[in-house]
């Protein structure tokens, strides 16, 4: 009665409807927030078929879009994860890292959907800068890790300090902890002044100050040589944030690399725990330049700073030293290869207060939020933990 179909129409109409049922199969994942989906399938096809750069540039998009998991895990809290940091409660104390957002383009709504306890943006310089020439980042596949030489790339303080103040209007209390990572141009005659810059355009719109002296471009603040130029900027920091006045002052981090010895760490918990420069928390770590004997990827021997899996037992370590070195009394923000809730524990029990997450999301999607918080809460709970501030630094308690 009805004419044959032609091969040609039925594999066309074949190929619609599998077609199809694979978007809708994969934008259901994604709203419930599939970790495995996620990590095993989407991610991975991102990857192959994206290069670093365009990835990158995706993921910023579609987190400015809001288009986060609206249901599974991710913004699922637990009583065990508040805690209080700096003066503020947080939800949960996992954060993002800086270097995802780095001009402040998705600021509200990473701050209200993605699950994090704290949001962190830049670094940003007083001049836009273009960065290094491309290529600049490397994915590690085999090892999870990233290395990059970006050099800093970012739209300048005035571009992104109207996107902060646009995005603080009317923040909410459950909103995540808000901070800027500031650092200094290239080609900059004095970092003070750049820094000077930095907290002058920002700190009026952050709960929290980053001074990034772990980079190419001031790494040598942290040699023992420049130990008296690096208290003089703390020192000028400190004073220009008094100097603003502010009904609500923002507290003030020191971000640092693993790649120091045990002098420098010395030197650095001796400056932090002197009321005189200010400092109210340190981030550790940055990335590192050490390469570490079992990488697997043929990207391994390109230059840059090293970040992800790989990072995290060389960071953790930087974490318990510094949590020795200042007897505790400085608050640490862990940061370094953290994929899961065992190694955020990990961290913490070193001697973390709250930990930072970024490369994870290069290789797991945003689920990984939720994946961390669940067997966070998991951990503390089977330890006998109420809460997550009563693990930290346990380690050294032992």
């Amino acid at each position: 009665m009805f004419p044959k179909p032609s091969p040609r129409h039925i594999s066309k109409s074949t190929m619609l409807f599998i077609g199809g049922g694979m978007l809708g199969y994969g934008a259901l994942e994604m709203l419930w927030s599939s970790e495995t989906f996620q990590s095993k399938a989407l991610m991975p096809l991102i990857n192959h078929y994206c290069d670093e750069e365009a990835s990158h540039d995706l993921a910023v998009r579609v987190a400015a879009w809001g288009l986060f998991p609206r249901f599974g895990t991710n913004r699922k809290e637990y009583p065990e994860l508040n805690c209080e940091f700096l003066g503020k409660t947080l939800k949960n104390p996992i954060g993002l890292a800086a270097g995802f957002d780095k001009n402040g383009e998705a600021i509200r709504s990473l701050a209200e959907l993605s699950g994090f306890g704290l949001v962190e943006i830049g670094s940003v310089t007083p001049i836009p800068q273009k960065g290094d020439a491309r290529p600049r980042e490397f994915r590690l596949q085999e090892d999870e890790g990233i290395i990059s030489r970006y050099g800093f790339n970012n739209d300048g303080v005035g571009k992104v300090q109207k996107r902060v103040r646009e995005a603080r209007t009317e923040w909410m209390d459950d909103f995540a902890m808000f901070g800027v990572n500031i650092a200094n141009n290239r080609l900059t005659d004095d970092a003070k002044l750049d820094y000077e810059i930095g907290v002058n355009y920002f700190a009026a719109y952050s709960d929290y100050i980053v001074i990034n002296v772990s980079s190419p471009e001031s790494l040598n603040l942290l040699s023992a040589q420049k130990k008296c130029e690096l208290q003089k900027l703390l020192v000028y920091v400190k004073h220009t944030v008094d100097l603003m006045k502010l009904q609500s002052r923002p507290k003030v981090l020191l971000k640092i690399p693993p790649d120091l010895g045990e002098n420098e760490k010395k030197d650095i918990a001796q400056m932090v725990t002197n009321p005189r420069h200010g400092i109210d928390a340190l981030i550790v770590s940055d990335t590192t330049m050490r390469r570490p004997d079992l990488l697997k990827s043929g990207h391994s021997a390109q230059v840059g700073g090293l970040s992800g899996a790989p990072l995290r037992r060389i960071s953790t370590e930087c974490i318990r030293d510094m949590y020795r070195f200042t007897n505790g009394r400085v608050p640490i923000v862990g940061c370094g290869g953290i994929s899961s809730g065992a190694d955020a524990y990990e961290k913490i029990r070193a001697g973390a207060s709250v930990v930072q997450l970024y490369s994870a999301l290069v290789f797991h999607g945003f689920p990984v939020v939720g994946k961390v918080k669940r067997e966070l809460a998991e951990l503390l709970r089977r330890d006998g933990y109420t809460n997550v501030s009563q693990a930290v630094g346990t380690d050294h308690r032992v």
